[in-house]
């Protein structure tokens, strides 16, 4: 009998019991509270009155009339470049030792800063994580197994006295001791900077671990595990980890993977979705048979939404500082929003760049339905992320396709557009069908789209190419593994670079 295991589990039924989530409503207010009370002091907590904030009957609503809405770029301009430059008590008490690189689908590099506050934060969400297991009948004996976390690497790159890499690779580097005995690849080979030799090594240690777990980008963990397979000629990674039981993903959403996935399974899987971002530990999925994941409403983060319309956004894809701006405790289920966020790493009603839907308001759930600025919108279609993902799962299972990547880009043809879509996919395909097939289930499911196709969108270009020229594009911009993602949406002008490069393959 696996005693250490079981003795595990009921240590985590027993706090799951005695730490019930929070009321969100309540969870929130304290967070920002807590927050402003410990921010007031800093040049930001000063500038826009926190102490006064605090006096208020809502805090909140004065919160919320008294500080701006910043992106990445006006909050560094006018902030985080102090922080840069070495300067403390900014946007936060003190300074901090990180830069989280950012690690998302834009070519620009964005540097946001971790503090001490926040790795603390990012702990407790993997906590609440590991106590949420409980919900999801996993056996005794997972609870000894190690976890395989593919992230960047934790090998950090010093600049003007910080160390800078992606938060993946941070917080693998600051795991508490009492972890780092469960924790694989090892600190050693997680320190490996080249993506391919870290998968390599990997590869050639894996017979040694006992996997019960695994956590990482679909794109990059599907790669390694199909390394593994190759490398010990193997028909499924569970002729290596026949424990494993249980795949977090985090990033971007799972259901065009999974088809392909599971090609690499010899049994059934529990998939766990995080939301794991280089601002913080911002949701984790806490039940199975669902798709939400749920915000993490007591720990740092005090999250606000904003309706995704076109009144609320400006012609560059940035939320209006005259929006229409909600607490978690006023929306809606079913309903698109910009999500902002309030953390004790000093962003203040930022604006993360993603778009979420909720999905259940008892337990503040949420799922990522794409990207404020990867949204197929330029003649007027409309088109999220969610849709793409949502139709590019209904041509797999109707084509027997596994297609794991895929980019569009609306380009100009003569007067009028056309979408152009890339499909990167198990083999290479040629049909007329499956354009008319992803074309009608668009306009099925966005009547925007529809009125589009019969007005400026002049037509629909479907190419399926090798799902390698993906990741060679990847690798030579530099972008190759822990947690960087293919680009959904690209504009013309990136989209050009795209289509000359794997014209070269």
């Amino acid at each position: 009998m696996a005693i250490i295991g079981e003795i595990i589990k009921r240590v985590i039924n027993v706090n799951g019991i005695i730490s019930k989530d929070p009321l969100p409503k309540d969870a929130q207010r304290e967070v920002l509270i807590d927050m402003l009370k410990k921010a007031k002091y800093t040049a930001f907590g000063r500038k826009y009155n926190f102490s006064t904030i605090l006096t208020e009957t809502d805090p909140i609503k004065a919160f919320q009339r008294a500080v701006p809405i910043y992106d990445y770029d006006n909050i560094y301009a006018e902030w985080w470049h102090y922080l840069d430059e070495g300067h403390e008590n900014i946007t936060w008490p003190g300074g901090q030792r990180y830069f989280a690189l950012s690690s998302g689908t834009t070519s620009s590099s964005k540097a946001i800063p971790v503090t001490d506050d926040m790795l603390d934060a990012i702990k407790k969400a993997g906590i609440q994580q590991i106590l949420s297991l409980k919900n999801f009948g996993l056996p005794a004996d997972f609870f000894e197994k190690n976890i395989m976390m593919l992230g960047s690497s934790t090998q950090l790159k010093e600049r003007n006295g910080f160390l800078e890499g992606e938060i993946s690779g941070i917080s693998a580097s600051n795991l508490p001791l009492w972890f780092r005995k469960f924790y694989k690849p090892g600190r050693k080979i997680a320190a490996t900077k080249d993506w391919d030799e870290r998968v390599r090594r990997i590869a050639k240690a894996a017979r040694k671990w006992d996997i019960g777990s695994m956590t990482g980008i679909p794109s990059w963990s599907e790669l390694l595990l199909k390394e593994i397979i190759r490398y010990h000629q193997v028909d499924t990674i569970h002729d290596i980890w026949p424990n494993l039981q249980v795949y977090s993903t985090g990033g971007v959403a799972f259901g065009p993977y999974r088809k392909s996935f599971e090609k690499l399974f010899a049994r059934p899987m529990t998939y766990i979705d995080t939301y794991l971002a280089s601002e913080g530990y911002l949701a984790t999925q806490k039940r199975p048979d669902t798709n939400g994941m749920a915000l993490i409403v007591d720990n740092g983060i005090f999250f606000e939404f904003v309706p995704f319309v076109e009144a609320n956004m400006d012609e560059e894809g940035r939320v209006r500082q005259d929006a229409e701006v909600l607490t978690l405790e006023e929306i809606d289920e079913g309903t698109e929003y910009v999500l902002l966020i309030s953390t004790v790493a000093g962003a203040w009603r930022y604006m993360i760049g993603d778009t979420v839907i909720l999905t259940d308001k008892e337990h503040a759930e949420i799922m990522i339905s794409g990207r404020t600025k990867h949204f197929l919108n330029v003649v007027g279609e409309q088109v999220s992320v969610h849709q793409m993902n949502n139709a590019i799962e209904k041509l797999q299972e109707q084509f027997d396709l596994q297609i794991e990547e895929f980019t569009v880009a609306s380009i100009r043809r003569g007067e009028k557009h056309i979408n152009k879509w890339y499909l990167g996919a198990d083999r290479v395909y040629t049909s007329p069908q499956i354009t008319e097939f992803l074309d009608a289930k668009l306009q099925a499911n966005n009547k925007n789209y529809k009125v589009a196709r019969h007005q400026a969108l002049d037509g629909v270009e479907v190419n399926i190419i090798p799902v390698s020229y993906f990741h060679s594009w990847s690798e030579h911009y530099k972008k190759l593994g822990g947690q960087t993602k293919i680009p959904r949406v690209m504009i013309e002008e990136e989209f050009d670079k795209f289509e000359k490069y794997i014209s070269t393959l």
